[in-house]
This record gives C-alpha cells, structure tokens and sequence, in this order.
C-alpha cells in the first residue's frame, strides 16, 4: 500500500522517493515541494486537486504529461489515473497540460546507474532512487527510455487517489455523512442510500478544501482497467482518421515556411541567391536563419519549391565529409588506451586465458541511422512583444520552452509549448532544432503564425543519427563451454553530444551508452570484459529507439552466438547455463518452449537463431526463423518473450514489442545513413527502405510477470532483432554476417 502525508493544496511532492518515503535527501532544493501548475489561473468553479486531475461543470480533465508518439502513453497516464480515481478513462478530457517542473521524469534516469538492471541490492536501488534528485533539480520532464509506466505507476494512481478522495470529503461537506460511509463509481460519489452526487458537481466544494493525502492504492484484485485488454483511446480517431498530429494545426491567417540547412550538419552559409525564389508564385520573404536560409510563403508546397530555387553555397561541414573517413576515426579508438572511455565489466582474467592458446576474434560494424518517422519536423510559432506561443510534437517541453526563451529574449514564463500527438519519432523528437528554426522565423513575422514543416529531404538528411559504432570481440571456449568473452566497442559519446545541445554543458564522467546493452548481460562467463572506447564527436548524434542497446545487442549476442558454436554447443542451452538472472533465464527457457526449439537447423536450408538482451531493465529473448531458397532469405516465424513485471496493457504491450521487432529487424536487413561531402546521402524512404508487407513474419509473442519491478516496453524488442536475425541467416546459410545492414551480404525475399 502506498502512503502520502506531505500535500498541502498549492503542493505535489513528486518521484518514487517522495512518494515510498524510502530516501531522505540533505538539500532543501531536493525536499522543497513542486508548486500545482494547474492552480494557475485557475477557475471559479475549478478544481485541480493534483497537477493531474482537473475537474470543472464540464467534466474531468487529465493531465498526461509524458508525449504520445504513437506508443499509447496519452491512454495509459489516463488509465493509471482512472483506476484509483473511479471514472471510464474513455470519458476524460485529455490533455498533456503545459510543461512544468512538477511533471519531471525520473525514472528516465535510473538508467545512468552503473549497476545492471538485475542487480537490486540495497545499495543498487538506492542509487537509483537518488536519481530522481537530479531529474527534479534540472526539470527533466521528458519521454524517453521505455519509463513513462515506471515513472507513472505509483505517481499517477496516487493522483487518482488523492482525487478520489478529495472528491468524498467534498461530498461529506455536502450530505454530511462521514467519508469512510461513502464510495465512489463513475464519476460519482454514492452515498449510503444509493444517490449519486457527480464529480463535476463537487468541484467548487473540492476546491475549497484541502487534498486528502492520507490515502492507499487499492489491490490489483479491484481493478478495473489495468491489466485488461482494452482498446487504447485514441483508436477510433486513428483508424477514422481524424487524429489531430502536430502537422495538421491550421490557423487563420498563418504563414508556411520551409528551410534548407547546411547538410553539413553544424556548419554555416558561405553566400546565397534568392532572385529566383522571391519571384515565385507565393514567395512573401526569404531570409536567412542559423545554419541556413529560410522561405515564407502562402503555402507549404509553395515554401518547398522556393527553398529549392535558392542558390546556396555551403561551407564545409566540421566532420570528416566521407562515410569510410568517419569509420576510419572511429576505429582507431576502439583498443586504444588513450580512448578508453570506461570498463564495467572485467571478471575473471580475460588477458591470461586469451594468451593460453588460440582464441577467436572478429569484427562487427552498425551504420549511423536516421529516425524517419511518418511526420517529420513541424511547428507553428507565434511571436509578439511580450508573448511566444508554440505548437509542436516534442519529448523535451521544457527544453524546447528555455530554448525558446533564450532566443527570443522573452522571460520563460512568457513562452507557452502547447505539445501535440506525434506521427512517430524513435527519439527524433528529442531535438529541438526546427522548433529554434520556427522561432527565428516567427521573430522576423511578430505577430504572425507561422508554420514550420521540413521536408522529407530535410528531415532525413538534418536528423541526429543513431551512432555508428565498431566493436572487435575475442574469446575462448573450453570442454564445450564459453570461457572467455572480451568485447571491444568504439563510438562517439551520444550522451555528451545530446546533453551539450539541451543544456549547453559538457558531461563529465563515463559515456555508458557506448557499451549500454553488452557490459549488463546476465551472464556469468567465468572471464569477461567489456570495454567502451569514445570516438571524437563528428556526426551529431543523438537517441535512436533502444539507444545503446540498438548496436550493443547485435554486438554483444553475435559474438556470444560465435563461441558458443565455436564450443559446439546449443546455443539457447548454452545461453541459459551461462545465465545469472532467474527472471532472464525464465525468460530464455519459454522462448524455448514456444518456438519448439530443438536446435538451431531445421531441415536442409531452413534454420533458426536465437538472440537476448536485457534493455531497460526488460529480458527479451527472440528465436527467429528462416527459410533460403538460394535467391534470398524468407522470414518466416518470430517468438519473442519479455518480462515487464506487471503487464498493464496486454494489447497494447504485443503491439509494442511486435513493432519494435520489427523496427530492429527492418534497420538490419536494409537501412545505413552514410556520407559524401559532408551530407547524408539517404533523403528518403526510397533509399533507407524498412520492412515490406510481404516480409513480415508470424509472430508469437509471451509477456511474464516474474520481475519485481514494472517496466516499460516500448524499445526493449529492438535490441535482439538483429542478432536473432543474424544468427538465424548463419544456421541457415552457413554465412555469418558481422556487418549491418545485413542486405550488402545477402537479400531478403
């Protein structure tokens, strides 16, 4: 059960350490209560009784602060909330509110600790649980890294609660019978003879008084939502179409623009001509902008054409300008002393049982990768002298609310992000750069809406990319047994380079995504090390769905596939002798179980492989199924099990491992961003070509519920695609494929 005594009205203590009571921190800064955003302007006849239930004659309104993009957080914030709360999510107003420090993240950075996810000691957990002191220090409101469940579970069905029974005292006030005589069902407080008094008729009396804190959580037994199949909310706008994304926004009397900026990302404008462009159908301004240049127009397709008549000459970018020059930079890192960046795992003595005989070693190479969601960039922006309003899809409100006030010279509580639904991201909308663009803009049209929208081409070739990244693995096997496993990854630091551009300060420390998905596998190989190696910064980088994990799950599990058939043993027997993790191990043995497994040949040019990583604190096992015919490689059967711990969503967690497969699955077989002259050569979907209808497998999916602690799984699928793939293609084949994307080896059919 659950306990928060410490509310006042104009309060709400957030975090899981606020809310279990179980660290005490020494800074009035990490103590000091986060003022209710919603108590703002509020009113007469409101209540917002939490900075997530908002109540008024019209009905109840549910802040679901954490970004949808596609992965169904607006209806799970709404479920968590309704569970405690007593009303049908599905007749909320929802709404992700305006950003604020009381809607800061900090499951987001339990990530950063240096203890693999299955460790849960005392001392592990504490560390843990202080991260969520430097998230509400720095305001980090953000989606991102499978946490909006984990961060939400406690927090939102304590703001339910509260609202329950904040609602009851109210209705006391008014029946004056006691509160522990009354229930609630609905939307209604039910007194003892059957009648009903609304919510939205009790809002006055509620905002009057203060919150109920002294509240429990009621048992999983009495819910009524969570864990049941449900249909997510915003389903029947998607499937009529009339979902309202960022890039739909219409105002009167808007302007369009488009920009091109220097494909030599970070670099600047030498000299251009607008002749032609101005004197195009539309054209109202060109002007220049950060980076590049910028065209207003009547239209958007109006502002594209114009944008390509502008005559630009661009300067060199600040990296080298070839895909093979980039890679050169980075390998020379990985092994190096001088670029060692950390090691968190060394056991056992990996250097002297490698010098006992021969070992095996390869290398293993992933490309840099764009994100290329359905929508790209967009923003309307809306300056005046003392106001700036901006509408946009973002996972960074605050940062892009800062950023914005930075530049346009308007004290922050003078900028307004009203965030909208997302037509996908991956981690593209991590970035605020189009925003700053539409601001600049908006600066030059005071007065004037102005809309934002990049291009296909400019989206896919300005995005910051998924790093690319090389690894050299080396190990020995003994009496038909892994023994030693020494892996090697160099890349440039993402965190660093995506912290820099957010809040213009350099990390210290260790950059722990370069090996994020190799140093914390659950296995216990009697000598292993993995070791990270920074790359300078050249290409500007940033989260790619999975983040780490995405190239250190191929990385990690190829290699481990390579010795354990080097060993001649079965490779999931293997995987689970040399498994530490009871929950992981489970894991591995029902994927096992439901693929049949019996080994990885199946008949003659039919094979199967299988692939874990452990991600964001989620086991996930694949065995992957493939037929060769000698044309090409047919994917025919994907099992896939995870643990999550408490499965909330039974439907809408099979649709995010399902796609999340296939993400990973579809980046593997055809998709590379690379380089000339600077720029990125792929500009869109024709050249970076994902899954095709045809290709997609059958798939079976398990979801257990042994993990003590509930987890995210919007990006745990991602990391064992590729190598569950890969190994698959060599049971298969006989060829093993070190390098993605797997289609400059071998085709798919």
């Amino acid at each position: 059960m659950g306990r928060l005594r410490t509310i006042t009205r104009r309060t709400f203590l957030i975090g899981s350490a606020a809310i279990a009571g179980g660290v005490v921190f020494g800074t009035y800064l990490a103590k000091r209560p986060i003022k209710n955003p919603l108590l703002t302007d509020l009113q007469d006849g409101e209540a917002a009784i939490t900075p997530y239930v908002k109540i008024d004659a019209n009905g109840v309104t549910l802040i679901t602060p954490r970004a949808d993009k596609g992965q169904g957080a607006y209806s799970m914030q709404a479920r968590l909330i309704a569970e405690e709360l007593d009303i049908d999510p599905a007749s909320a107003i929802l709404s992700p509110g305006l950003p604020g420090p009381a809607y800061y993240n900090g499951a987001v950075m339990e990530e950063s600790v240096p203890f693999p996810a299955y460790d849960q000691s005392t001392m592990a957990e504490t560390v843990r649980k202080f991260m969520h002191v430097p998230a509400k220090l720095f305001s980090m409101q953000m989606t991102g890294g499978s946490s909006t469940v984990p961060d939400g579970f406690v927090k939102l069905r304590m703001a339910g609660a509260i609202a329950r029974e904040t609602l009851k005292e109210a209705a006391t006030l008014k029946s004056g019978i006691a509160r522990d005589q009354l229930k609630t069902e609905d939307g209604s407080v039910v007194l003892p003879d059957g009648s009903r008094l609304a919510y939205t008729d009790l809002a006055s009396t509620a905002a009057s008084i203060e919150p109920i804190t002294d509240v429990e959580l009621r048992p999983k037994s009495d819910w009524k939502f969570l864990g049941k199949p449900m249909p997510r909310i915003d389903m029947p706008a998607k499937c009529t179409g009339t979902e309202q994304y960022g890039i739909d926004l219409v105002f009167d009397g808007m302007v369009h623009a488009a920009v091109r900026a220097n494909p030599g990302l970070g670099a600047k404008v030498k000299s251009y001509d607008a002749s032609v462009a101005e004197s195009m159908r539309g054209v109202q301004k060109v002007l220049p902008i950060n980076n590049g240049v910028a065209v207003i127009a009547d239209n958007t397709w109006r502002a594209w054409r114009a944008a390509d008549a502008v005559d630009i000459q661009w300067a060199a970018g600040p990296y080298p300008g070839t895909t093979d020059e980039i890679f050169s930079e980075i390998e020379k890192v990985v092994d190096s002393d001088e670029h060692r960046d950390h090691r968190q795992r060394d056991e056992g003595d990996v250097e002297a049982v490698l010098e006992e005989g021969e070992y095996f070693e390869a290398v293993y190479k992933v490309p840099y990768l764009a994100h290329a969601p359905m929508e790209p960039m967009n923003a309307i922006v809306k300056v005046t002298d003392d106001r700036c309003e901006i509408w946009t899809g973002t996972q960074i409100p605050l940062f892009v609310r800062d950023h914005a006030a930075d530049l346009s010279g308007l004290d922050k509580d003078r900028v307004f992000v009203y965030v909208q639904a997302m037509g996908g991201s991956f981690g593209h909308k991590l970035e605020d750069t189009h925003v700053l663009q539409a601001v600049e803009i908006a600066l030059a049209m005071k007065g004037t809406a102005v809309k934002l929208v990049w291009s296909r081409e400019e989206d896919m070739t300005h995005d910051y990319l998924r790093p690319g990244a090389i690894a050299k693995g080396r190990g020995r096997v003994a009496d038909g047994k892994v023994d030693a496993f020494d892996l090697s990854v160099g890349q440039s630091a993402l965190m660093a380079d995506w912290f820099g551009r957010l809040m213009g300060m350099t990390i210290p420390g260790p950059d722990a995504t370069i090996t994020t998905g190799s140093w914390d596998q659950p296995f216990a190989i009697p000598n292993y090390r993995v070791t990270g190696y920074r790359a300078p910064t050249m290409v500007p980088i940033s989260s790619w769905r999975s983040v780490g994990a995405s190239g250190n799950g191929f990385f990690h599990d190829s290699l481990l596939d390579e010795l354990i058939y080097e060993a001649g043993a079965d490779p999931l027997a293997e995987r689970i002798r040399l498994c530490l993790d009871d929950t992981s191990r489970k894991v591995l043995e029902k994927v096992g179980e439901i693929s049949g497994w019996d080994g990885p040949s199946i008949s003659e040019n039919r094979g199967r492989g299988v692939a874990f990583c452990l991600s964001f604190g989620v086991p996930a096992a694949i065995v992957t199924e493939v037929t060769h015919n000698g044309a090409g490689i047919k994917i025919d059967k994907v099992f896939v099990v995870v643990d999550v711990g408490e499965v909330l969503d039974p439907i809408n967690l099979e649709a995010q491992v399902f796609g999340g497969v296939i993400f990973g699955m579809a980046h593997a077989m055809n998709c590379e961003t690379t380089f000339e002259n600077h720029a990125a050569m792929q500009d869109n979907y024709h050249a970076f070509e994902g899954m095709r209808l045809y290709q997609v497998p059958e798939f079976e999916v398990v979801a257990l519920s042994n993990a003590k602690k509930i987890r995210g799984i919007g990006e745990p699928g991602v990391p064992p695609a590729a190598p569950s793939l890969g190994n698959a293609i060599f049971a298969a084949t006989g060829q093993r494929i070190r390098e993605l994307p797997f289609n400059k080896h071998i085709d798919f059919l």
